[in-house]
């Protein structure tokens, strides 16, 4: 994967369509983010550069194991399986 300003907007459009809210805020997160799943929202450091944000959200799709894959259009639903390693998504 590239790491362009067109791959990050894919990635949070994938965001965008599931029922996480993604939002870049300062923080000292050990991983570079930090997961809110009670109230479904996701914080990626915002001192980021792109590079580090890219990997952050490819980090979440892959291992958010309750991200809602029915509201994914047919293109995002692709890009979470190709993250995920092929698996089939619902």
């Amino acid at each position: 994967m590239r790491y362009t300003k067109a791959t990050l907007a894919r990635l949070e459009d994938v965001f965008a369509e599931s029922d996480y809210a993604l939002r870049y805020e300062k923080g000292q997160f050990r991983a570079g983010y930090c997961v809110l799943r009670e109230q479904r929202v996701v914080l990626v450091n915002t001192y980021f550069p792109l590079e580090g944000r890219i990997n952050c959200l490819i980090d979440l799709l892959r291992t958010l194991p309750d991200l809602a894959l029915d509201h994914l259009t047919p293109r995002s639903r692709a890009l979470v399986a190709e993250l995920r390693g092929g698996e089939t998504v619902g």
